[in-house]
């Protein structure tokens, strides 16, 4: 997507989107589809949660998904990180990742650098380590590279391949990369990203040397419950340069040409080549302008058909910098915007209404045998000093009133917990 520069004025994407293929590096595949060992014992039930403690209750036959927004653990952050990378960027406003740091620092104090690499998960490690989800997914929007082939196009994400056990220390099982980020750094960089993903056994969707391997789905076994798979789509809404796109033999993303009924078909074939009794399938999207709350009525169309037509469990919707409105359709959730998860963003003035930097945790508890939701929990955070905090109360409710307006054309109603812990209510 495209991101805010140091800068107090706004400013525009450069359209510069010129790619150089000259110095191509052979892609290596997107990660090998396959099983990992599931590590939740109990799933999540309506009405159960525990304001205690937080624990989860029993009904260990649901399988619980962890879902958020935009993950970006380059520029600033990776330069925190015990292996920073070369600072280098190519920014009009910023020639140097150190930069956002000393900003950050600026605005909240000092960051102990280096950090290890748990810290730039914070409360939300907690989190995860008491919840154990059956299923960790994030959208990496950092190019995983020492690649110098920066694209010209004013915004460039990169972090050095040796700090990727910040990604494998939250246990992340799957990275979806169909994003306007993950190319940043030319085609070397995206080898690269997925070689480096590959070796950590993180999974990816929505990237790969050809237009086969960036569709291809990421997928995890559950034992005794069943599967998790994952497709990655980025849409030019997003940000995404068309020419990102893959080919038959050319390296790119999983890109959608358009919200048409033809695009909903290909998908379908794609969901029902896989799909199998008691399998959550998550269609992951890349969509949508940065600011504003608005649902074009072509997303939620698309999200419906992919739904009543590929039998799709879960639209995980990202690229809004803060998050959207939910909606349950035929038992299904749609997320249409999960915000920005981790970011470099703090000091950065302009926006500050759509508060960027509380952030949520999608915790959702679904039944594999009928695919329909139990329970969705949304954990409040605020980024800080590079680091998840638990959101203050105040902050916590800041969040439930801006959903419960922006999810209420959906029908759904969202509550406080006395645990700080927002639920989703809908009929």
């Amino acid at each position: 997507m495209r991101r805010k520069y140091a800068n107090p004025s706004r400013h525009r994407r450069n359209a510069s989107t010129r790619l150089d293929r000259r110095r191509f590096v052979k892609l290596s595949g997107a990660a090998t589809l396959g099983t990992l060992t599931a590590q939740s014992q109990a799933g999540l039930f309506l009405n159960t949660w525990d304001r205690t403690n937080g624990e989860r209750s029993g009904h260990p036959e649901l399988i619980t998904v962890f879902l958020c927004g935009d993950v970006m653990t380059g520029r600033g952050i990776d330069q925190v990180l015990p292996h920073p990378g070369d600072p280098r960027i190519y920014e009009p406003y910023m020639r140097s990742a150190v930069g956002y740091v000393e900003l950050a620092e600026r605005t909240n104090g000092p960051i102990p650098k280096p950090v290890d690499f748990v810290y730039i998960w914070g409360d939300a490690f907690d989190e995860l380590e008491r919840v154990r989800p059956d299923v960790r997914i994030i959208n990496l929007e950092t190019s995983v590279t020492k690649s110098d082939d920066f694209m010209p196009k004013g915004i460039n994400y990169r972090m050095n391949p040796e700090n990727i056990t910040c990604i494998t220390a939250a246990k992340i099982d799957c990275c979806v990369l169909a994003n306007n980020h993950i190319l940043d750094w030319g085609y070397s960089g995206l080898s690269e990203t997925l070689e480096t993903l590959e070796k950590a056994n993180v999974k990816s969707a929505g990237a790969g040397r050809n237009i086969d391997r960036a569709e291809a789905p990421a997928i995890k076994a559950i034992p005794g419950k069943g599967r998790v798979i994952v497709f990655s789509f980025g849409s030019v809404t997003s940000g995404i340069p068309r020419e990102w796109g893959a080919g038959a033999d050319r390296p790119g993303l999983s890109l959608l040409p358009n919200l048409s009924d033809q695009t909903v078909n290909r998908i379908v074939e794609k969901v029902r080549a896989v799909k199998r009794p008691n399998d959550i399938v998550v269609v992951s999207i890349h969509w949508g302008e940065n600011w504003g709350y608005a649902v074009p009525r072509d997303q939620t169309a698309f999200a419906h058909k992919l739904i009543d037509e590929a039998a799709v469990t879960v639209i995980h919707g990202h690229s809004s910098h803060h998050p959207k409105g939910i909606e349950v359709y035929e038992g299904k959730p749609v997320l249409y915007g999960c915000g920005d998860f981790l970011n470099d963003y703090e000091g950065i003035s302009g926006h500050e209404e759509f508060r960027d930097d509380l952030v949520l945790m999608y915790l959702l508890s679904i039944d594999p045998a009928s695919g329909e939701l139990v329970e969705l929990k949304m954990r409040p955070l605020q980024i800080r000093k590079f680091r998840l905090n638990r959101a203050s109360r105040s902050d916590a409710e800041w969040l439930r009133d801006t959903l419960n307006r922006e999810s209420s054309a959906f029908g759904m109603r969202v509550n406080l917990t006395e645990a700080n812990t927002l639920t989703l209510r809908w009929q």
